[in-house]
């Protein structure tokens, strides 16, 4: 990504010279490098490079870790959950006419904030001050605490107010805003994640930011206040050395910013997705599965590519070890403390190495994605636990995350209050048990003469004092606490406790619905429902392959009923265009803010990709005529026609002052990897394609060698590109059961870089496939070779089944 001369410069220019010395704001301190959470961060911050050679004198990097005496409480402004009316606040401020639930967390702020948008920059501009712009989202744990700590502070207020143009961003709503200064605090200080502080000059160029810093002095360290007088002191004494600061930190983002020119590579070949199995196969964890140490993240793009490395040629032995560790993974996964085993769903990720004790906000990109992967895995081995799982998170999404219309919102919070009434809020409250209340609720409930509650905590774990280790809970908020975990089996519970598994599957059942009917009592985790056409889109994909892989047609109803949402309430049929988000009202009807946020890369990618999985799940034509429509769209707003690849934002709006390309499938795929692999299907369609996607392939090939597990889903395109796709037409009426039989044949297989169609008499798409007489005929290619047309589900079973042709 950026070259090493660029990465040195930025770290230089933003740390500056001599003349600041007293303002050392890094607090790397040994007293809270103790703390084994991270801040809310995401493994799709990493970069390939950084700054080096560090001076922490004149703009030090805010790379501040936890306070160690926050205690990881939310001390709230009210005993009762969020709910309250204005007539209760003694502070308003811009954000109150916002849509988005992070900006309304802080509505009621002293602060003077400003929503991003011309009337702060225009402001800064006219008043000659600094800007603070902070970026979070409303189910991060650290921008509840940097908020109850900072922002509610009437002392911390004034001096914002006095000094600073102050900016409040939502990540996921702005996320061109967020990857530009994100850029910044990686490349500047090693590290990041949410909240994000970022100091700018009036013209919006960074000067010095770091992540959650606590708001007094400490160590020898200052503190948030601290650091705003410092910084405003030092912008009246010398702006001109902040303004030249920021322009070089500017010419070195840029440079950092750029991918390689496309004419120097050539396409990366088989070597080059050999190195990514052998890297993740070092980086593998054999015990608990998942790739590298504590904290844990699902990583669903590095099981999409392992199950494509492994169903692109089943008799591999690499391809066998990609398929064992993408199932022992999702088994620990699954059967970890990250699954909600009472209230379905996964949380974001484990602070441990087993997969335990779980980050306890719960996002819908992650349901989306693992939906995908254990679907996968259900159809790689047709083991029922896989399929369970699936079902399971769909649950969730659709109980707890769904608008009426067939939307899905965000997220739900990590935090909760305890109790009602309760002063504060806790990490995790919703979710962990102590051993008192299981046996309050199962203690009187026996098989023959075996009390539940011997065989539930057996299964999960369940511990009198608490199963949450010491070095899981360093703020011991989680003391006594259990986490629901599976170490063993349902046949060694069963054994133990002399029953059938059939019986013990009926007692865990019964104790489940126990729990979550008293879980029900307790205040709820707050909702973001604010929803974004992305991960609708990755909701979409993995409902319409989830209905295809398990031939569920309920699940195939919903994702036509999401995608129906999103092209009601995130699509303008004048022109043609996405719109990033829309909004739950009060009333439970949908809004748009007043300025609507136009969609972004990862919008249109996301969405192509849910369109095309529905299409094949349906043969409905509308759904692959509104993809290639939506593609043509994309390629309009964000194509790099000089180096190829796609920008992640267009370039209408002037207040961002760097376009991105995203090189790192993390949480989230990356917008350039989602649209390589859409550009090949679709020119599986007829649609011309194929060379936009070479040429994202050259832009990317360097990242792609040097970085191979930087970019698990582009490599799978990759891998989708040298091979061709595994093509099946199905010659016949879309509602004829014998062409039904026939793709569910296609269906219930893992096969690699798949592209179904069914050419009836209004197919999209024409050629030379014409049924056999009155009977629905299939036709396979696979490595630019077509097989003869069969019309037996038999045939084209065996056909399916045969080892891809040697290149």
């Amino acid at each position: 990504m950026p070259a090493g001369r660029a990465v040195v410069l930025l770290r230089r220019f933003s740390t500056g010279d001599n003349r600041f010395k007293s303002l050392n704001l890094n607090q790397n301190t040994s007293k809270e490098n103790i703390l084994s959470h991270p801040l809310c961060n995401h493994r799709d911050i990493e970069i390939s490079k950084r700054i080096s050679l560090i001076n922490h004198n004149t703009f030090p990097s805010l790379q501040v870790k936890r306070s160690y005496n926050s205690d990881n409480i939310i001390k709230m402004t009210s005993p009762t959950p969020e709910t309250s009316s204005a007539s209760q606040h003694k502070h308003t401020n811009r954000l109150v006419s916002e849509k988005s639930p992070y900006l309304l967390q802080h509505a009621h702020n002293p602060v003077d904030w400003y929503p991003w948008g011309q009337e702060a920059i225009d402001r800064a501009r006219k008043e000659n001050k600094l800007i603070f712009l902070s970026v979070g989202y409303s189910t991060c744990h650290w921008c509840h605490v940097m908020e109850k700590e900072s922002f509610e502070s009437e002392s911390v207020a004034q001096v914002m107010n006095e000094h600073y143009i102050n900016i409040k961003v939502d990540r996921e709503e702005r996320p061109d805003i967020d990857r530009v200064y994100m850029l910044f605090i990686m490349a500047s200080t090693g590290s990041g994640g949410w909240p994000m502080s970022v100091f700018l000059t009036p013209d919006l160029r960074p000067v010095t930011g770091g992540t959650y810093f606590p708001p007094e002095d400490r160590y020898g360290r200052p503190g948030f206040k601290s650091i705003l007088l410092s910084l405003a002191a030092k912008w009246k004494e010398n702006q001109s050395q902040f303004l030249e600061a920021s322009n070089n930190i500017m010419v070195a983002l840029k440079d950092m910013s750029k991918v390689d020119q496309e004419s120097s590579f050539e396409i990366p070949g088989e070597a080059t997705w050999n190195k990514c199995v052998r890297r993740l196969m070092n980086q593998y964890e054999p015990e608990f599965g998942g790739f590298g140490t504590a904290p844990k993240f699902p990583q669903a793009s590095i099981f999409n590519f392992l199950f494509h490395y492994y169903a692109r040629d089943k008799n591999n032995a690499d391809g066998k070890k990609c398929l064992e560790m993408c199932l022992h993974s999702l088994t620990k996964i699954a059967k970890g403390g990250i699954h909600d085993h009472v209230s379905s769903g996964f949380a974001r990720y484990s602070v441990d190495g087993k997969w335990h004790v779980p980050h306890f906000e719960k996002m819908l990109y992650d349901q989306a994605q693992l939906t995908v992967a254990y679907t996968d895995a259900y159809l790689a081995t047709k083991d029922d636990f896989y399929a369970d799982v699936v079902r399971d998170i769909i649950k969730y999404v659709n109980r707890d995350l769904r608008h009426p219309s067939g939307g899905y919102y965000s997220a739900e919070d990590a935090d909760s209050y305890p109790f009602y009434g309760a002063p504060a809020k806790q990490e995790g409250a919703f979710c962990v048990w102590e051993y008192h209340e299981i046996e309050s609720l199962l203690g009187d409930k026996l098989i023959g003469s075996t009390p539940y509650i011997d065989i539930f905590c057996d299964y999960f774990n369940v511990e009198q004092c608490g199963n949450i280790s010491r070095g899981s809970d360093p703020h011991g908020e989680l003391k006594n606490k259990n986490v629901l975990i599976i170490y063993g089996s349902k046949e060694e519970t069963a054994d133990k406790f002399a029953i059938t598994v059939e019986e013990l599957d009926d007692v865990l059942a019964k104790c489940i619905n126990i729990l979550f009917e008293e879980r029900l009592k307790r205040p709820r985790p707050h909702l973001d429902d604010k929803m974004l056409c992305s991960w609708n889109g990755l909701m979409l994909a993995g409902l319409a392959q989830a209905g295809q892989g398990l031939g569920e047609k309920e699940f195939i109803e919903d994702a036509v009923k999401t995608a129906k949402f999103i092209r009601e309430h995130m699509y303008d049929p004048n022109t043609k265009t996405l719109i990033h988000s829309c909004y739950r009202c009060e009333d439970g009807s949908v809004t748009q803010s007043a300025e609507p946020i136009p969609g972004f890369l990862d919008d249109y990618a996301f969405l192509i990709k849910g369109l095309l999985d529905l299409y094949e799940a349906t043969f409905d034509p509308f759904w692959l005529n509104w993809a290639q429509e939506l593609q043509e769209k994309q390629n309009e707003l964000f194509w790099d026609a000089e180096t190829g690849g796609y920008f992640t934002c267009s370039n209408e709006d002037s207040s961002v002052v760097l376009r991105l390309k995203e090189d790192q499938d993390g949480a989230e795929p990356s917008g350039n990897s989602v649209a390589c692999h859409n550009l090949q299907r679709l020119a599986v369609h007829g649609a011309n394609t194929r060379d936009a996607a070479q040429r994202i392939l050259r832009a990317f090939a360097t990242r792609l060698e040097q970085a191979p597990t930087a970019l698990p889903e582009m490599m799978s395109a990759l891998m989708f590109y040298n091979d061709s796709p595994t093509q099946v037409v199905i010659s016949g009426p879309r509602e004829d059961e014998r062409t039904l039989e026939l793709a569910r044949a296609v269906r219930s297989r893992l096969l690699a870089a798949r592209v179904l169609s069914v050419h009836d008499n209004d197919a999209p798409v024409g050629g030379n496939t014409k049924p056999r007489g009155d009977v629905p005929t299939a036709y396979v290619c696979r490595r630019f070779a077509c097989s003869l047309p069969v019309t037996t589900v038999t045939q084209l079973e065996k056909l399916l089944d045969e080892p891809l042709p040697q290149q």
